[in-house]
């Protein structure tokens, strides 16, 4: 048996194999490679996108902050001015809208310039309803300052004219009560007559023909002159008034009622002062004065202007 050996050209086989284990390597290689690179700007981008997203709710939080405060800075002025704000309905409505859309804005999309173009209107807009609403209220304080200067003025002109009424009631009051005929000097007495002329002054009531009462009317520029009626009532001891009859016609009215009187008499009166006498006549020849204490009242009108009394005995 014999062995044979050859020699040559290398096995090709072997060499594609190697070949081919080469490329294989090499493609898992750039393959591992392209993976860590991809890996690498996955995990790069995902952490810019978050980054991004961090900032974006940021920014959405800043301008939901922006526009909340100025919503409550909005709703403040409001009720500091109260009624005036009535009057801005419309500029308020307008505020409201555009708060509202800004609101969808923020909830729905995200353009930050857009939304911060919006708010930075809806400032101006507040910011002009505040210099509205504080010129209002500016006008509407000088208005109401100068309604109360005109009220107070009104009310001291008032209480001058309430003054003045009263002060003129009570001189009023005064000069009625002042421009009253007023008798002094009121004198009466007994008389008998000695003789057709001649008379004398007696206390005895058995003797007695007359009563002689004299008075002067005091002066009084307040008083219009002309005739005034004079009533005079004598009063007997037990009340009774002497009288001429007992009849309406020997009456006088004073303060609502009818009183009899003694002597009506007539006086020319001047404003100036007046003395007069007056005479009651007894009748009776045969039945004497009661004995005791006569009082005499002077009247005109409604006042009282005199009295006087004397004693019979």
């Amino acid at each position: 048996m014999s062995t044979s050996y050859s020699f040559g050209e290398p096995d090709k086989g072997s060499s594609v194999n190697k070949s081919r284990s080469w490329i294989y390597l090499a493609a898992i290689l750039l393959l591992a490679i392209l993976a860590g690179v991809y890996i690498s700007k996955y995990v790069r981008t995902n952490k810019e996108v978050r980054t991004l997203t961090t900032e974006r709710e940021a920014m959405r939080a800043n301008l939901q902050g922006e526009l909340d405060s100025l919503l409550i800075e909005h709703e403040k002025i409001k009720q500091e001015y109260g009624e005036l704000s009535d009057v801005l309905m419309v500029k308020d409505s307008v505020i409201q809208s555009n708060a509202l859309e800004i609101k969808q804005l923020l909830d729905t999309q995200w353009e930050y310039n857009k939304i911060k173009k919006k708010l930075d209107n809806l400032r101006e807009v507040s910011q002009s309803y505040l210099k509205q609403i504080d010129s209002l209220f500016t006008v509407n304080k000088a208005l109401k300052e100068e309604n109360l200067a005109i009220r107070q003025n009104y009310e001291e002109e008032q209480r001058k004219t309430e003054s003045l009424v009263k002060d003129k009631e009570v001189l009023t009051q005064r000069i009625t009560e002042a421009a009253v005929l007023n008798a002094y000097n009121i004198s009466a007495s007994g008389i008998r007559f000695k003789s057709a002329e001649e008379e004398k002054v007696t206390d005895k009531a058995r003797r007695v023909d007359k009563i002689k009462i004299c008075f002067t009317l005091a002066a009084n520029q307040l008083i219009s002159p002309g005739q005034k009626d004079i009533y005079i009532r004598i009063a007997r001891p037990d009340n009774m008034i002497l009288s001429k009859g007992k009849g309406e016609e020997f009456t006088f009215s004073y303060l609502g009622a009818l009183l009899q009187y003694s002597i009506h008499q007539t006086v020319d009166y001047n404003t100036e002062a007046t003395e007069s006498c007056t005479y009651w006549i007894h009748r009776d020849s045969y039945e004497p004065l009661t004995e005791g204490q006569y009082v005499v009242s002077i009247y005109t009108g409604d006042t009282e202007i005199g009295q006087t009394s004397f004693v019979l005995q």
